[in-house]
């Protein structure tokens, strides 16, 4: 089993297109054990990062919260990953069948979980980490085009609005608490004496 993850990491990495073709068959536990097993890696990796981020950054971290926080962190990416792949990969499927894609929502999921390997695997890192979410959502348009047999065009154009869509609305929230919040703390004004 670990050969054919190892394999299988490889092939997204260093030779995709392929591999997504030849993953076209992969039954449900095949995908899931691979998921499940670079969300485990990606977890216990970031749950490290945050430990040795609180050690070394202790006088600035206000409150010690003591190993409670990298334990948090561990449960969020696990749980969270999960949760937030198959929400991503259900709505992708929206976006799939709206642009023609006829291959079922398998494998959509299957695009989108394999699609995740470089984020999965170096997006822990610090300051870089974005690039290699950057490639994943390379690798999930060349798995849509791939597993849903749409063109190219199609399959940017699925991914980029599966993409904008909650990003626009994510920075839509975030201006109106922003806005919310430095308009009732706004810092009153002592009137000058005219005298």
């Amino acid at each position: 089993m670990f050969d054919t993850i190892v394999t299988k990491v490889k092939g997204f990495l260093l030779s995709p297109v392929e591999t997504f073709q030849q993953s076209k068959t992969d039954d449900l536990n095949a995908v899931f054990t691979y998921f499940g097993v670079l969300l485990l890696f990606n977890a216990i990796i970031t749950a490290v990062i945050a430990a040795v981020g609180i050690e070394t950054m202790q006088q600035f971290a206000g409150p010690s919260y003591g190993m409670a926080l990298p334990i948090m962190v561990f449960f969020m990416m696990l749980v969270g990953g999960f949760i937030c792949t198959l929400i991503f990969a259900a709505w992708l499927h929206l976006w799939v069948c709206l642009l023609g894609g006829k291959n079922g929502i398998m494998q959509t999921v299957n695009a989108v979980i394999y699609g995740s390997t470089p984020r999965l695997l170096l997006g822990w890192i610090p300051f870089i980490g974005i690039l290699f979410t950057l490639w994943s959502l390379v690798l999930n348009v060349l798995g849509i085009r791939e597993l849903q047999e749409l063109s190219t065009g199609k399959a940017i154009l699925v991914v980029a609005i599966a993409v904008i869509i909650p990003l626009i609305i994510l920075i839509l929230v975030a201006a109106y608490f922003f806005t919310a919040y430095t308009t009732t703390m706004a810092v009153p004004v002592v009137p000058l004496n005219m005298d």
